[in-house]
């Protein structure tokens, strides 16, 4: 069982080698010589980790202080040939190259190699570090059961216990499974049951709705019979009315040839009389046409007279108005005088508005300079800053320069607005808010072009990027503008933070360019501020509106957890200016708009005074017109009025001259009519005599007409039922056809094939009629309307959940089925575990037990369960008394002195000293903290128990012992001593035993 350990470079040696005895081996050396480097040589050579040992996290800091490199090599007992593991750690890289038997290997076959020899360092029943003595009884139940078992217990236990605790799991969810699917197989049938009523109620109106289908499949065989009879008698009285046309048309024959003879001998004589009468009857209309010229002749002459009358009337009343104003205008005096002088005034008055025109002449002349040398500075600036921008674009992005050339040479090609990039129409108001606005706006969107419409963006995008394979951006302005819209606070709410605009206002831009920014980057409601922004940014970001702002050199977003509402904001620093600082000199542009203003004020009030002075001399020249007008015509109004008098009184004697003899022309008109009237009479007597014979003639021919009629209205009656009683046949045919073809279609039936033998017997239990067919399909619909809300989905769903309820059942039972095969494998699993725990527990109880009363105190180890299918709650309870005034008390790390816990820890580990499977054992200094008494007694219980040769190898390290302890041949002390002058090679035991014997003979 002997092995070696060899270290280089680790914590405090350079190079050591330690070679332990194969049972109890006592590390003893002051503070600071280095025996916990040992301990930290061991586990980092068994592949244990730093945080085992509580020193450092990193295997780098366990190499001596100004070394790179350190090595460790532990030779291990093994029955075939012993197991040398080297590990070399580099502090640069953290590394570590291990080499198993001297060959390089992976730390994985390392960790393997140890397994497999039951060295386990990270249990601290089996390694126990300076660093984690404490944790030892800050250990709980479970898991120091769990290194118990997994040092002192057969391999197969802990696995045992392992498979335990997930067969509790999977069987807890196996019951909690089986327990949802019993509640929703429960609920599943509570459901169906409620469910079976609808489709009871479903089959009751399918079964109405069965009996509506019969009807509807019947009912248009009963219309089709019914029409068919209908046929039947239709033809019949078709039939009959052919016989009677024919036996009518027979007797009618001998008639029509005797009044073709009557007609044929009468027919020259008529003609004669019928020119005849037609030749008096126009010489009739004639003259009673003259009568009618000659009475529209006299009725011209009476409306002719009845006007000269009027007009002879007026014309008198006019001259006597005429006469009656003459003689009033004949007092007034003369105006001629007041006309001259009214006329001067007018001439004053010219002179005087086209001196002020002249004046307004010379101000419009001056003002149009004025604003056309304004527009040229104005242009002028704009040009150069339009130039050092396009340059700056060129610089930046040809491609988009270039696209800008082909916009200006082919801009009539678009229909809408359409802007250069965006940088170039921007212009900032103070070249100092540029930095604000180019860090809100990205470089991709300042180089775009702007389009009104889309069309206009597709075609310049086809010919620059598809045609020209120029790299440029555009964007379409939004449909509605939202140039205009409002921020969402006032800025005079927020000024208090120090905001003093929002972005918007920094700069302008055209319309749709400003509605785009204002929809894609919200500048009308990104507020800007000072520096006392910033000094108050913990109150600002709390502000619930605020989503990103500005203070004096930076941007802050705020954005607010949808769910937490927890506040998380993120700044960034704002870049100087490169393209929107170029604009146009402010104040000295303010100084020369307002100089210009001024004199433009100045001109225009000068001009307002003219124009006031002007429409004075206007309205008083309108007056002097108005009055020199009325002069003039008083002046001139006698005259015309004795011209006026004169022509109407010519006018008067004219018309009297002319009078119309009314008497004399109704005369003439008498006679006139009295001559047509004379030769209407010779006319009318003739045409009488013609009549008379023409009467007389036509007599027997009408009577002969009239038999005939009466003949032929009576055949043409029966022709007409002939032919309506032939529509209705092809009518009634055509229905026939149909109807049957309807019948047979509703039935599903060929038009070749006869009514099936089982519909025909389901027919004849129904009703005959239409009547009686209707009436009963009423009913059954009333019926079935009364089913409301139910549908075929009714019966199959409940028809599924039926068979999900069989599925769910007959799964429920294979669930129950292998919960109990689980229980049964967790029955069988927990007899081979329980049983031998706790005889292991047994024995670990009385050496525990036997110790602790060697001790004069009292100690008791048991397994520990509240509920004893809880596997993960199983643990060792160590329970412990040191005065005889007390009751036990379970170890924990508060009710036991460190100097107790110390002493049980020890104890138990000893416990386990004889029941452990791992090759060795280490303890470091866990007798620190213990009376004088216990640490003896402790000492001696380690030196009987570590020392027999059916234990493993024991370490157990020191940094004092009491004086007079008891040691045995069988144990290793090693000494270890740090200093400059220290050479170990060079002592002489000998000399240091027999200076111990005098000294102890002299005592």
């Amino acid at each position: 069982k002997n092995a070696a350990l060899i270290r280089k470079n680790s914590l405090t040696y350079s190079y050591t080698v330690v070679r332990p005895g194969p049972n109890l081996n006592m590390i003893v050396g002051a503070n600071g010589t280095g025996k916990s480097s040992i301990v930290c040589a061991i586990c980092l050579g068994l592949a244990g980790k730093t945080a085992l040992l509580g020193r450092g996290d990193k295997v780098g800091l366990y190499v001596k202080s100004g070394c790179r490199k350190g090595f460790v090599e532990i030779e291990l007992y093994k029955q075939g040939g012993n197991v040398v593991i080297s590990r070399e750690i580099h502090v640069d890289t953290n590394q570590s190259v291990w080499m198993l038997h001297g060959k390089v290997c992976s730390q994985k076959i390392v960790e393997e190699e140890v397994k497999a020899l039951h060295i386990q360092v990270s249990n601290l029943c089996q390694f126990l570090p300076q660093d984690k003595v404490g944790e030892f009884a800050k250990m709980t139940k479970p898991d120091l059961l769990e290194a118990t078992e997994k040092s002192v217990g057969p391999p197969e236990m802990y696995a045992y216990h392992c498979k335990l605790r997930n067969f509790r799991t999977k069987e807890r969810e196996l019951e909690n499974e089986l327990k949802d699917k019993t509640n929703f197989l429960e609920k599943a049938k509570q459901r169906n049951e409620r469910n079976k009523h609808d489709v009871n109620r479903y089959y009751e109106k399918k079964r109405h709705l069965d009996v509506i289908e019969l009807l509807e499949k019947k009912k248009p065989w009963v219309e089709y019979e019914t029409n068919r009879k209908e046929l039947e008698g239709v033809k019949k009285e078709r039939e009959e009315a052919k016989r009677q046309l024919s036996a009518l048309r027979q007797a009618q024959a001998p008639m029509l040839r005797k009044m073709q003879q009557i007609e044929e001998q009468l027919k020259p004589t008529e003609d004669q009389i019928k020119t005849k009468c037609k030749q008096k009857q126009d010489q009739l209309d004639r003259k009673n046409k003259e009568i009618d010229d000659i009475k529209q002749t006299l009725r011209l002459k009476q409306m002719e007279a009845d006007d000269q009358q009027k007009r002879i009337s007026n014309t008198k009343r006019a001259i006597e108005d005429l006469k009656a104003e003459l003689a009033k205008v004949g007092d007034q005096p003369d105006v001629t005088p007041q006309i001259n002088a009214i006329n001067m005034d007018l001439r004053r008055i010219q002179e005087d508005r086209a001196k002020i025109e002249g004046e307004k002449t010379d101000l419009r002349r001056e003002k149009s300079n004025l604003s056309a040398e304004t527009r040229g500075r104005k242009l002028n600036d704009m040009n150069n800053m339009m130039n050092a921008k396009e340059e700056k674009l060129r610089a930046r992005h040809k491609d988009t320069h270039t696209a800008l050339q082909w916009l200006r040479q082919n801009r009539s090609l678009f229909q809408g607005n359409v802007y250069e990039p965006m940088m170039l129409v921007i212009n900032v108001k103070d070249p100092r808010y540029a930095q604000y606005v180019e860090t809100h706006i990205s470089f991709h969107d300042l180089r775009a072009f702007v389009f009104q419409r889309k069309d206009d963006m597709e075609k310049f995008m086809s010919e620059v990027r598809d045609k020209k394979n120029l790299k440029v951006n555009s964007i379409c302005a939004p449909e509605t503008s939202c140039s205009q819209r409002p921020p969402s606070r006032n800025i005079e709410s927020i000024r208090r933070f120090g905001f003093f605009t929002y972005l918007r206002e920094m700069f302008d831009a055209p319309d749709d360019v400003m509605s785009y920014l204002c929809q894609q980057y919200v500048v009308h409601d990104v507020p800007v501020g000072s520096e006392k922004t910033k000094a108050m940014i913990k109150t600002v970001i709390e502000e619930p509106y605020l989503k990103v702002f500005y203070t004096a050199h930076e941007r802050y977003i705020v954005k607010r957890s949808f769910y937490s509402n927890k506040i998380s904001t993120s700044n960034s620093a704002v870049n100087p200016s490169q393209y929107l600082a170029i604009t146009v000199d402010a104040e000295g542009k303010q100084q020369l708009e307002q100089q210009m203003k001024s004199k433009l004020s100045e001109i225009d009030e000068r001009m307002s005074a003219l124009q006031r002075e002007g429409a004075a001399l206007a309205r008083r020249d309108n007056e002097l017109l108005s009055e020199k007008k009325r002069l003039s015509e008083l002046k001139g109004k006698k005259r015309q009025l004795e011209q006026k008098i004169s022509t109407k009184q010519d006018s008067l004697r004219q018309t009297e001259n002319s009078v119309i003899d009314l008497k004399k022309i109704e005369e003439e008109t008498k006679r006139k009519i009295e001559a047509v009237n004379s030769q209407k009479v010779a006319i009318v007597t003739a045409f009488m005599v013609q009549m008379k014979v023409r009467v007389n003639t036509c007599r027997d021919v009408q009577l002969l007409h009239f038999h005939r009629l009466f003949f032929g209205l009576f055949l043409m009656s029966l022709q007409q039922k002939c032919n309506r009683l032939e529509q209705v046949k092809v009518r009634l045919t055509e229905q026939c056809k149909g109807l049957l073809k309807k019948a047979k279609s509703v039935c599903r039936m060929q038009l070749n094939e006869n009514l099936p033998e089982d519909l025909h017997n389901a027919f004849t239990k129904l009703p005959d009629t239409l009547a009686e067919i209707d009436a009963m399909l009423n009913e059954e619909h009333s019926r079935a309307e009364f089913f409301t809300g139910l549908s075929e989905q009714v019966v199959e769903d409940y028809n599924r959940k039926e068979e999900e309820i069989k599925n769910l059942e007959k799964e429920l039972e294979e669930k129950v089925n292998a919960l109990n095969a689980y229980r049964q494998n967790i029955s069988e699993a927990k007899e081979r575990w329980l049983n031998p725990l706790k005889q292991l527990v047994e024995k670990i109880n009385e050496k525990f037990s036997d110790f602790f009363r060697s001790m004069q105190c009292a100690g008791e180890v048991d397994l520990h369960f509240e509920n004893e299918d809880e596997y993960d709650k199983y643990g060792i309870r160590i329970r412990v008394k040191f005065h005889s005034s007390t009751q036990l008390h379970e170890l924990t790390p508060h009710h036991q002195s460190g100097g107790e816990r110390s002493v049980s820890t020890m104890l138990y580990l000893m416990a386990l000293q004889e029941l452990n499977r791992c090759p060795f054992r280490v303890v470091d200094e866990i007798n620190q903290g213990m009376d004088p008494i216990n640490e003896r007694r402790v000492f001696d219980i380690v030196v009987r128990t570590a020392s027999r040769k059916s234990t493993s190898q024991y370490f157990f390290i020191t940094p004092k012992l009491l004086q007079n302890l008891k040691y045995v041949d069988e144990m290793t002390v090693l000494c270890v001593h740090n200093g400059q002058t220290v050479s170990p090679d060079q002592w002489d035991e000998k000399k240091f035993v027999t200076r111990r014997l005098k000294r102890t003979a002299r005592t």
